[in-house]
C-alpha cells in the first residue's frame, strides 16, 4: 500500500455537531495525496463515536481512517496516538470545529518542498464565532527571527493550522502529556521545535478558526497561565544561553503575559529588559538580514507597562512622588500612561 504524502490528525471529543464539516473541508481538499485519521477520544457526551462512523460508511472514501479510544488520552495523547498511526512525510492538524480552505495542504506542501530546512509551518486563519464572520484575523508573524522573539513569551501559531515534516518529531518528540506542563501542548511541542529547526506561517489565511464560546470566569489561580509563564521562562533561558531559567526569566514570562499573580516582583525592570534584548539580539544572529528592531521596542514597552501596573499593586500610600516619576520606565511611555 502506498504511503500518502500527508496525514491530518483529527482528534474528537464531544464534536458530533462539528466534526463532519472538518471532515469534508480535508476531504474536499486540492492536494487528493492524502489520510485522515480521525480520534475519537472517547467522547462521554455525545454521539461523536457514531457520527465519525456514519461518515466513512457514507462517504466511502478509502483516505478516511477511524480509531475509537476506549479510554480518553486528552488532546496530546490522542494527538500523540494519530501520528503513530500516520503514514505520511508530512503531518498536518486539523481541529473538530475549525475548517480547512481548499488549497491549503496543497500550498503548505509546496513550501514545505521548497523549504527543506523548515520544521513547523502554519497559517494565518480567519477568525469566526461559529458561522458568523468576524472581520478578525489571527495575523501572527511570517518569518523564523520573527517568530521565535515571539515564541519568547506566547504562541504564534494557529494550532489547527499546522503542517510539520515527519522527521521533526523523531528529532524532538511527541506532544508532552506531563500534566504540569500542558495545555498549553502545542506551545511547549513548537518550542522544542524552534530550538532545532526554522519555522514559518503562510501570509494567506488557509483555515476558518471557529470561537466557541466559554465562561471565562475563574477563582483562584489560572494553571494554564502558570504553564504559559513556565514554557516562556524556557525559551528566554534558552535565546539567553542558560541551562535553565532563572527568576528573572519567570518575571518576565510573567509579566509579558499580564500574570502580575505570578510576578513576585522581585527582579528590577533593566534585569528584564537585557533578557529580551539580549534575546533578540541571539535570534537576530542567527538569522542573517533578520530586524527585530521594531518587536523589540513593542516588547519592552509591554513589559514596563505591566511592570508599572504590578508594581502599583504593592506601591506605599502617601509616597512624595507617584508610582510611574519612581518607577525606570521611558519618557514617552510615562506620558503614554498618564505620568
Amino acid at each position: 500500500m502506498t504511503s500518502p504524502a500527508v496525514s491530518v490528525i483529527l482528534s474528537v471529543y464531544n464534536g458530533a455537531e462539528d466534526v463532519p464539516t472538518a471532515v469534508a473541508s480535508i476531504l474536499n481538499q486540492s492536494y487528493a495525496d492524502l489520510e485522515l485519521i480521525v480520534i475519537d477520544d472517547a467522547s462521554p457526551s455525545d454521539n461523536s463515536a457514531a457520527v465519525i462512523r456514519s461518515l466513512q460508511e457514507e462517504l466511502g472514501d478509502p483516505r478516511l481512517r477511524i480509531e475509537l479510544l476506549q479510554e480518553n488520552r486528552g488532546l496530546a495523547g490522542a494527538l500523540n496516538h494519530g501520528i503513530g498511526l500516520a503514514r505520511g512525510k508530512y503531518i498536518a492538524r486539523q481541529d473538530q470545529d475549525d475548517v480547512s480552505l481548499p488549497e491549503r495542504l496543497a500550498k503548505q506542501v509546496g513550501y514545505l518542498e521548497a523549504h527543506s530546512d523548515c520544521g513547523l509551518l502554519g497559517t494565518r486563519a480567519e477568525i469566526r464565532i461559529a458561522d458568523a464572520p468576524t472581520g478578525r484575523r489571527h495575523m501572527h508573524p511570517l518569518a523564523d527571527a520573527e517568530l521565535k522573539f515571539a515564541m519568547l513569551f506566547n504562541n504564534p501559531f494557529v494550532h489547527s493550522s499546522v503542517m510539520v515534516p515527519r522527521q521533526v518529531f523523531d528529532v524532538v518528540g511527541l506532544y508532552t502529556t506531563d500534566r504540569n506542563r500542558q495545555p498549553p501542548e502545542d506551545y511547549e511541542l513548537w518550542s522544542r521545535v524552534a530550538r532545532r529547526f526554522r519555522v514559518a506561517n503562510l501570509e494567506e489565511s488557509l483555515l476558518i478558526y471557529r470561537e466557541v464560546p466559554k465562561s471565562m470566569s475563574r477563582v483562584g489561580p489560572n494553571p494554564f497561565l502558570k504553564k504559559l509563564v513556565t514554557i516562556g521562562a524556557e525559551n528566554l533561558a534558552f535565546a539567553n544561553g542558560m541551562p535553565k531559567p532563572d527568576i528573572a526569566c519567570r518575571e518576565t514570562a510573567a509579566l509579558m503575559n499580564a500574570g502580575y499573580d505570578e510576578a513576585s516582583g522581585s527582579v528590577e525592570l533593566p534585569a528584564m529588559e537585557r533578557l529580551i534584548t539580549t534575546a533578540a539580539t541571539a535570534i537576530e544572529a542567527a538569522s542573517p538580514g533578520a530586524d527585530l528592531s521594531g518587536p523589540l521596542r513593542e516588547a519592552l514597552a509591554n513589559l514596563a507597562h505591566h511592570y508599572a501596573i504590578r508594581h502599583s499593586r504593592s506601591a506605599p500610600e502617601g509616597a512624595g512622588q507617584s508610582l510611574l516619576e519612581r518607577l525606570p520606565i521611558p519618557r514617552a511611555l510615562r506620558r503614554r500612561l498618564g505620568g
